[in-house]
């Protein structure tokens, strides 16, 4: 069931902030699932285990299960900076950039760090060097999040700039461009965070999901 705000309920479906909200995550969600997963193959030493059809190596589940979850972690996120937001109104517009740059990425990598800890006993999910991922690799996870909460933020907060679904698209597409871009520049300055077999370790060109030839 879908509860639908006061605020929109005279609106077309399409001008819904929930359809807006869904949209974005979702594409976020599918490039992540799809892409970014081989870098948790690759970079981290993550590996899945259990039985399932899969997409690009990545089981069809990790895509249904990402979506709530990151659509959670997202509206958790738009609560807390408009609470901080209205908080430090009157301080110096500078330093209004500096607390929230740095929620930002506390709160990135708080959630970063509990995800991981909270599917610490998943039987499916292992690590080469779980107290590694935790540190270290819940800092490369959150590289997701310090993009993505911002400019989710930015869909439809600001009165009379409705943001049609198109623009939309465009926006969840540049976040998730944006973000390869630092897992990648990750995976080829700083490598792998724990010890891998030959054939996960890093190329130093190239893509984790491209197989490399010689």
């Amino acid at each position: 069931m879908i509860f639908v705000g006061k605020a929109d309920r005279n609106l077309a479906w399409k001008d819904r902030y929930w359809v807006k909200a869904n949209l974005w995550i979702a594409i976020f969600t599918y490039v992540g699932n799809y892409f970014w997963t081989h870098y948790f193959f690759t970079v981290l030493g993550a590996s899945y285990t259990f039985p399932s059809w899969k997409m690009n190596n990545v089981p069809h589940t990790t895509f249904l299960l990402a979506h709530v979850c990151f659509l959670f972690y997202h509206v958790s996120a738009n609560m807390t900076l408009r609470r901080l937001q209205h908080a430090i109104a009157d301080l110096p517009e500078n330093v209004q950039w500096a607390f929230k740059a740095g929620w930002i990425l506390a709160y990135a990598y708080f959630i970063a760090y509990l995800e991981t800890l909270a599917i610490s006993n998943f039987p499916y999910y292992d690590f080469v060097d779980r107290a590694v991922m935790y540190k270290v690799g819940s800092l490369f996870y959150a590289i997701y999040f310090i993009v993505s909460y911002p400019m989710f933020f930015r869909v439809d907060e600001k009165p009379g700039d409705s943001w049609d679904l198109p623009r939309v698209s465009i926006d969840a597409l540049g976040a998730a461009m944006l973000v390869t871009i630092l897992l990648d520049l990750w995976r080829i300055c700083l490598g792998s965070i724990v010890p891998m077999p030959e054939t996960k370790q890093c190329p130093q060109s190239g893509l984790p999901w491209f197989a490399m030839t010689s």
